[in-house]
């Protein structure tokens, strides 16, 4: 595959012999005298593997011109090479700062010119490759850390014979209210996590106690609520992504003060707790539990209206009623 230059230089004696140059060892190129022959190409989505440019030019300054190609994203990583006749190192320093590969000094030798825009270019192919390969197996083992919680997460889950995919419908269900509350997509991947493992503390209580179908006594109950510090404990250790222990911790908060198991109110409650314990609420009325079925919708609903401002933040408790309203099918529950 013939290498693309794209050659722009305002006299006419060096353009034509740098196509000489270049066409001579069988490159393919576009040889442009101004900045508006060159905004043209671009328009054209002419596809280069090097942009070959005169730092002095009549109708734009050349050192500009590497920010003007790569406002467009198809340039972004088209590598740049100047050519000037200037000796001083300020006008080398600020092309290297313009984000230039390398300069070329006029008059220039043919071997010169030819050796440093092939190195130039198989560098840049190498670099792209490499990173490529890096993209690559980064999403790789993003894939496999989330198999990974995913499949802890479902461990827990499945001591309680009465659930089944709680915590991942926790973690949807977040990271939907946390996208409607204007987080960035990183920070919704972030909650997704936070609420696949907001139960993991779980793991240490005895399945007779939480598969127990009738009322809990008050020594049962006090183990259960151990179960947000157990979580913490075990995610702390997470220093990578010590936010994980967040939602472990404090999604049993309540807006009004009167959770647990730190009585945490209002801002106090980090936000991201206070998102994960609305849809962990909500998959909690919307799921079979040992005493009880799915309850109705219309409940549900009223169930979050009545507890706003008191056991739920009110912004993400209007969003999962918002999200109630709009599943006219009543699909957002446990599949029975």
């Amino acid at each position: 595959m013939k290498e693309r230059i794209v050659v722009v230089d305002d006299d006419v004696m060096s353009l034509r012999i740098v196509k000489r140059v270049l066409e001579k060892a069988g490159m393919e190129g576009r040889y442009l005298r101004s900045w508006e022959e060159l905004r043209l190409c671009l328009e054209e989505k002419y596809a280069p593997d090097l942009f070959l440019l005169d730092v002095h030019m009549p109708d734009v300054n050349g050192l500009e011109l590497p920010q003007r190609i790569r406002s467009d994203p198809a340039y972004r990583n088209v590598p740049v090479i100047f050519l000037t006749g200037d000796e001083d190192v300020k006008t080398e320093t600020a092309g290297l700062v313009a984000g230039a590969s390398d300069f070329i000094r006029k008059p220039f030798a043919a071997e010169v010119l030819l050796k440093r825009v092939r190195n130039t270019i198989e560098l840049n192919r190498l670099h792209n490759g490499m990173a490529e390969e890096i993209r690559i197996k980064t999403e790789k083992l993003s894939r496999a850390y989330i198999q990974i919680v995913a499949a802890l997460a479902a461990s827990v889950d499945a001591k309680d014979k009465y659930t089944h995919g709680h915590s991942s419908r926790v973690a949807a269900y977040s990271r939907e209210i946390a996208k409607r509350a204007g987080y960035s997509e990183t920070e919704q991947d972030g909650i997704y996590m936070m609420g696949l493992l907001h139960d993991v503390g779980k793991i240490g209580i005895k399945d007779a106690i939480i598969n127990k179908p009738a009322r809990l006594t008050d020594e049962e109950y006090a183990v259960i609520k151990t179960h947000p510090f157990v979580g913490a404990e075990i995610l702390k250790n997470i220093t990578d992504f010590p936010e994980l222990a967040v939602g472990a911790r404090w999604h049993h908060e309540r807006y009004d003060g009167r959770g647990y198991p730190d009585g945490l109110r209002g801002g106090d409650i980090p936000e991201t707790a206070r998102i994960i314990a609305v849809a962990d609420t909500y998959d909690a009325m919307t799921s079979n539990r040992s005493y009880r079925g799915v309850m109705a919708q219309a409940d549900v609903r009223a169930e979050l209206e009545r507890c706003r401002g008191s056991q739920f933040d009110p912004k993400f408790a209007d969003i999962m009623i918002s999200m109630i309203d709009e599943d006219k099918e009543y699909k957002m529950r446990e599949d029975i």
